[in-house]
């Protein structure tokens, strides 16, 4: 491993390669922190925030943490990196009314060439936020506390591009914990014409496409049976011009004419619905079956309302992709 020593900020590592090994070696150590011990990923991901802070790796192992799932830095690291850094002109911090009940503490923060950044937290705010007499730090070192919001609150107005973002770990640790919330979109229906309710045809529909199974010699072959419905009209001479005539794939004659568009956009769907469900015929035949379909009834499609021809192709995207993954199914 070719560690490079980087001034006086102790050995670091180059590659990534020398990173990860590097990451693990701490990882090992009891000189880490406990919540980076046997975390080698923890280990590489800090040292990375570090080295984007200007922090060498151990230091950034001793003052980076993860808080609540976010990334945090202490409140004397955060002083030091303003401090180091040349923008900054001259940090001050104070008590108001010390010896009062409602003691302030006082942060202002001198960039230079700009106006200074002065943040008040007082004992009102800790008790407004639910911190005063809380169990822990707050009990124990209620003004060191407060200052350390103060200079939190104050070091992020005044140098955000030095601290890159990050807020103190004083301040992580006062937020709640909240559940992981499961942000994995909700599946939605293709097309939200599909939520809506099927017309009924009000024309009775001949029973076409009805699979059926013959066997010779042991293979299945699919036949597809016309039941004719007695009564059904044919497409006479010179047929109507009200007349909507509804066809299938081989077939030079209509199977049944309807008086309406509405009609026949229904009895379409029907069929349609019918060979996609036909079980005994393979995904892949239904598939070719449902697009020989549309094909056979292009030219009565192209009539009908631009709202049932979006529902159509709503529908018939959802049979192909209903088929595409039983398809999919059978292949796994």
């Amino acid at each position: 491993m070719n560690l490079q020593v980087q001034n006086n900020q102790g050995f670091a590592p180059v590659t990534l390669d020398e990173a990860m090994r590097f990451s693990d070696m701490l990882a090992k150590s009891q000189m880490v922190p406990k919540a980076y011990q046997n975390k080698p990923e923890d280990v590489l991901v800090a040292i990375q925030w570090g080295r984007e802070l200007g922090l060498a790796p151990l230091q950034a192992l001793q003052n980076i943490a993860c808080i609540n799932g976010k990334p945090s830095v202490y409140g004397d690291a955060a002083m030091a990196l303003v401090q180091a850094s040349a923008v900054c002109d001259d940090i001050e911090e104070y008590l108001e009314n010390e010896g009062s009940p409602n003691y302030i503490a006082v942060c202002v923060a001198k960039r230079k060439g700009r106006t200074p950044v002065t943040v008040k937290f007082s004992v009102e705010d800790a008790k407004r936020a639910g911190l005063w007499g809380k169990q822990g730090p707050w009990s124990a070192y209620p003004k060191r506390m407060m200052q350390m919001r103060a200079r939190g609150f104050a070091l992020r107005d005044a140098f955000p591009d030095v601290l890159k973002g990050l807020i103190t770990a004083e301040e992580a640790e006062d937020y709640p914990s909240q559940p992981e919330k499961d942000i994995t979109p909700a599946k939605a229906t293709r097309n939200p014409l599909d939520a809506l309710p099927r017309p009924e045809p009000t024309v009775a529909l001949p029973e076409i496409f009805e699979p059926v199974v013959e066997v010779d010699d042991g293979q299945r072959h699919h036949v597809e049976v016309e039941q004719a419905q007695e009564g059904v009209a044919q497409e006479p001479e010179g047929k109507s011009e009200s007349s909507y005539f509804l066809f299938v794939p081989g077939k030079d004659e209509p199977v049944a004419e309807y008086p309406t568009l509405s009609d026949w956009a229904a009895a379409y769907e029907v069929m349609a619905d019918k060979t996609a469900r036909a079980k005994l015929r393979p995904p892949r035949e239904r598939m070719t079956a449902l697009r020989q379909l549309k094909e056979a009834n292009e030219l009565v499609m192209k009539k009908i309302t631009p709202a049932d021809r979006i529902n159509h192709t709503a529908a018939y995207s959802k049979r192909l992709a209903t088929l595409g993954a039983m398809l999919e199914g059978e292949a796994a």
